[in-house]
């Protein structure tokens, strides 16, 4: 018969208190403990695990690399433990707080501008938003949900898809003031066409040419961190740029850009995802109540 240890989660907590107050006397103080007390318990818990967490040989808490890494999770199982409880009582009325990672484009063209309307249906929850067009590690940037776009790899996270849009290249007029518009793919190649700096999982651009698709590589004289620096760019006149067709609707409309070799364009799609870390177990309610509101409000269209 499986052994049950009540005392688990006490361990944990305790662990995390030490960590994060810098040492086990700190640790001890906002616990109400004795240091020998908090220290005992320590190496209770490193015997059980059958690892080292903490070295002793300095005056200040320093953890080994098994140490950081049994802290981070249990950091994220008492937030959940924390949560659990709290929906157990409150009929899982969603509350806390919710940390958010997305891509600029994303970022600036659909979550901001919701961010009003979710928290006001959602008063109990309050949202800390991080910018970003890296794949950031959501354990590691200790982020409840990420939006990503293009393909998903495999990998321990859930994700749910939010929809797809439609890949474009554009330029400004005042870029084609100074030279004419390519007519034909193999035309784009005496163009200035500006690229990301950051790992893309097709840097090349697709284009029909002859029936056939033919990939163009980015080789401008500027890159940038994220699409909506991209967007500017392209703004400004600098060259072309690829880019997400939500990103420049209001762009194109205006006449600030102006969509380039559209009849060549062979229709791939981008999907975007929200991710989140799921074993298998029940979603905090702060996590699905964001998953939902943008499941209803999000319509990227694929346009």
């Amino acid at each position: 018969m499986m052994r049950v240890d009540v005392n688990r989660f006490g361990e944990m907590e305790v662990f995390v208190r030490a960590v994060e107050s810098g040492g086990f006397s700190a640790g001890a103080r906002a616990l109400a403990m004795s240091p020998s007390a908090v220290s005992k318990l320590v190496s209770r818990l490193e015997n059980r695990l059958g690892t080292r967490l903490v070295n002793r040989s300095t005056r200040r808490l320093q953890l080994t690399p098994e140490g950081c890494a049994f802290y981070e999770r249990s950091v994220v199982i008492l937030a959940d433990l924390k949560e659990a409880e709290q929906c157990a009582a409150a009929g899982e009325v969603p509350r806390g707080r919710l940390r958010v990672n997305t891509n600029v484009p994303f970022g600036k063209h659909f979550l901001l501008p919701l961010l009003p309307q979710f928290l006001a249906r959602y008063p109990e929850i309050s949202v800390d938003v991080a910018l970003s067009d890296m794949v950031v590690d959501l354990l590691e940037a200790r982020a409840d949900v990420a939006i990503r776009a293009g393909p998903m790899k495999s990998s321990s996270l859930v994700a749910r898809k939010l929809g797809a849009t439609r890949m474009m290249i554009v330029g400004a007029p005042t870029y084609f003031a100074t030279r004419p518009m390519p007519r034909i793919a193999d035309e784009l190649k005496r163009h200035n066409l500006l690229g990301p700096s950051y790992v893309r999982t097709m840097p090349a651009w697709p284009v029909l040419q002859h029936g056939a698709v033919m990939e163009v590589m980015p080789t401008g004289n500027a890159q940038a961190s994220d699409g909506e620096a991209l967007r500017e760019l392209a703004l400004a006149g600098l060259g072309l740029a690829r880019i997400a067709a939500f990103q420049v609707r209001d762009d194109l409309a205006a006449g600030r850009l102006i969509s380039v070799l559209e009849d060549a364009n062979p229709g791939d799609l981008e999907d975007v995802h929200a991710v989140f870390l799921g074993s298998g177990g029940p979603v905090p309610a702060r996590v699905r109540a964001l998953l939902d509101f943008l499941a209803e409000t999000v319509q990227l269209g694929g346009s």
